[in-house]
């Protein structure tokens, strides 16, 4: 019994489960090799209602609890979490766009994304850093009804497979901050537009690279909030990404979990399952212990996020502490299965994908400032 989720969320969450080993574990190292996401999959998925169900009806979308979307995405990345990164992507630039949008430029997208027929990045990281995100030097001019864009994005998601991305760019002087940058819906076969692929160690069927902007021109129409507002208005919906980021990496930690508690009741050594030995088993019960305990805090920062309540802090810790723990956890995981893991397969394919959640999408000492600032006053720990 799980106090957040209540019967039809648990039916969902079954169903996608159905689904993802069905459908999507089959080819999850084959997806690693190639590099290449199944589209027809993404189809699938939006012809289920499994692709950003949280999206109000008015745009094309269930009107379900965040929670539904956090059980979904749980459930396809204990298949394969590279491919999960659909459904994280769908979720959260489905909130900008239905928020910050205008409907007659903003509304196709968001009905071919909810369809599982588009694939939308979000670019906001520069090759000068990350972590500041409000200090953008890729620059926006407004010229007549256009926007010029120049400058380069770095380890975009989905950077050379996107059928369009959201650009955060400086239209306001450099000393102004988070109060200079505008948001930009960029169709991703705009002349002007480059992109290349990273060849990275994990969440190799998404993949990451670089976009390279050469004075690409937008219709003013495309911005998605107020200009010289983006900062503020559009990354509020981070919070919502960051408790889907901790049920991914978490529910990779668990189905390794699953395995190996399986693995280890079976395997003998001098005469006994190596579970008989506290070594073994009490690390993993450890492990175990903590898994499900950052599960129900994801759980409850999405639950909080339904009632409209304050969940940043809730959400940071999500972010910070989840893919750290489910790093360690497969890695445990790994070493307990011996040799045979260390081989490329399904466990060590899990280590290398969790890891970059360390990296990506906020690292652990900004979540750990975000944290501070709401616990003892933004005051109180400046920038």
């Amino acid at each position: 019994m799980n106090p957040y989720l209540d019967a039809d969320l648990s039916a969902i969450a079954e169903q996608a489960r159905r689904f993802a080993t069905e459908r999507v574990a089959p080819g999850f190292q084959e997806r690693d090799r190639t590099r290449v996401l199944d589209r027809a999959l993404m189809r699938e998925m939006g012809a289920l209602g499994f692709i950003a169900p949280e999206l109000p009806e008015r745009v094309g979308g269930q009107g379900l609890p965040t929670l539904a979307a956090g059980v979904i995405v749980e459930a396809i990345a204990r298949a394969d979490l590279s491919l999960s990164y659909i459904n994280l992507l769908a979720s959260l630039n489905g909130q900008i766009l239905a928020e910050h949008g205008r409907p007659d430029v903003a509304g196709p997208w968001l009905q071919r994304l909810i369809r599982g027929e588009a694939l939308v990045a979000i670019a906001l990281t520069e090759p000068r850093g990350g972590s500041d995100a409000a200090n953008l030097r890729l620059r926006v001019e407004r010229v007549g009804a256009q926007y010029v864009i120049n400058g380069e994005k770095t380890s975009i998601s989905a950077a050379d497979q996107a059928d369009a991305v959201i650009v955060f760019g400086r239209t306001g002087t450099v000393d102004a901050g988070a109060h200079g940058v505008t948001a930009l819906l960029v169709p991703a076969d705009v002349p002007g537009l480059t992109r290349t692929r990273f060849d990275c160690h994990g969440q190799r069927a998404i993949g990451r690279g670089a976009l390279f902007f050469e004075n690409v021109r937008v219709p003013i129409d495309h911005r998605l909030g107020d200009e010289n507002r983006a900062f503020v208005q559009v990354m509020q919906g981070f919070d919502f990404s960051r408790a889907l980021i901790g049920l991914q990496v978490l529910a990779v930690a668990r189905v390794a979990l699953d395995e190996t508690w399986a693995h280890v009741a079976r395997r003998e050594a001098f005469g006994k399952p190596l579970s008989a030995f506290q070594g073994v088993s009490h690390p993993l019960a450890e492990l175990d212990t903590q898994v499900e305990a950052a599960r129900l805090l994801c759980l409850q920062a999405l639950w909080l996020k339904d009632r409209g309540a304050p969940h940043s802090a809730e959400a940071a810790m999500c972010k910070w502490w989840a893919p750290k723990l489910a790093y360690e956890t497969i890695h445990q995981c790994l070493l307990m299965h011996g040799h045979g893991a260390y081989d490329r397969g399904t466990m060590e394919q899990r280590l290398r994908d969790v890891l970059g959640f360390q990296i990506g999408d906020g690292t652990a000492q900004i979540m750990k400032t975000v944290i501070a600032r709401h616990r003892a006053g933004r005051g109180a720990v400046p920038a």
